[in-house]
């Protein structure tokens, strides 16, 4: 009974699996799209209720005007990969809001926030790219489905998984609020968490590549981003990875990126 249990968990978790544009990565997928936007929406149209909308209006066209021309380089490379559907998931949003914090984040769907406090940092649009790039990774690589998928199997445990893949809208909310309550998750799901940030950053430089930004720019702003006082949480505790470790593999990566996808705009 038990091998039967363990057999139905695993055949589970290979059916829900799906491959991540640019980086090829099999990754575990358990909710669907629908539920993944849905929930989504949700928690962004609470948080853009409360927020603080910049009223720099200068900046503000800034991030609009980077974050869509990453998006349609984004879109362009979806459609000429033969993954063309995907684009209806995204419904792009790019927003600054007054907030002191050197952060930004993503939704599901493409719904982007700057923080003002971030914006001082930085010197052009290319290094603008560097941070959209990211955050537009994080919605094309589905970590926010992937994270849900890993809470529910956290939630319901492996003997469980059919049950937990089956009309269970309570469990995707319940997942959800943890996904995105941006609450520090330490344990099994931290790792994932970091895995994340890594592969975000790279196809982060590949899209924003694509889009006629120069991806020198990325290592660079990282740098200053430490400088700034960034990193100073071990990295073993962080959902990032740590200064060192990020420019590090952005600048390992940019003979490849460049030579792949510097054509530009």
């Amino acid at each position: 009974m038990k091998r039967w249990i363990a057999f139905l968990a695993v055949a589970a978790v290979v059916a829900g699996c799906s491959t991540v544009p640019i980086t090829g990565r099999r990754q575990l997928s358990l909710v669907s799209d629908s539920e993944v936007l849905s929930s989504s929406l949700t928690q962004y149209r609470s948080y853009m209720g409360k927020a603080k909308v910049s009223g720099n209006r200068t900046q503000s066209a800034q991030v609009v005007r980077v974050g869509r021309n990453i998006a349609d380089a984004t879109e362009r490379y979806l459609r000429d990969n033969g993954l063309g559907k995907e684009v209806s998931n995204f419904a792009w949003e790019f927003n600054l809001v007054e907030d002191k914090e050197v952060n930004a984040f993503c939704m599901p769907g493409g719904k982007i926030v700057v923080y003002t406090g971030l914006m001082e940092l930085v010197g052009s649009d290319d290094e603008l790219a560097v941070v959209l790039g990211h955050e537009v990774a994080h919605a094309v690589a589905k970590h926010s489905n992937e994270r849900m998928s890993q809470q529910l199997l956290a939630q319901a445990g492996a003997a469980a998984v059919g049950v937990a893949t089956q009309g269970r809208s309570a469990m995707v909310q319940s997942a959800a609020s943890g996904v995105y309550g941006l609450g520090a998750q330490y344990g099994a799901l931290l790792p994932f968490s970091r895995k994340h940030e890594a592969e975000a950053d790279y196809m982060g430089l590949v899209l924003m590549t694509m889009a006629g930004y120069d991806p020198d720019s990325a290592p660079a702003f990282w740098r200053k981003m430490a400088a700034n006082g960034g990193g100073k949480t071990p990295e073993l505790l962080s959902s990032h990875p740590s200064d060192a470790s990020r420019i590090a593999a952005l600048q390992e990566a940019l003979p490849e990126v460049k030579a792949k996808y510097g054509k530009g705009r």
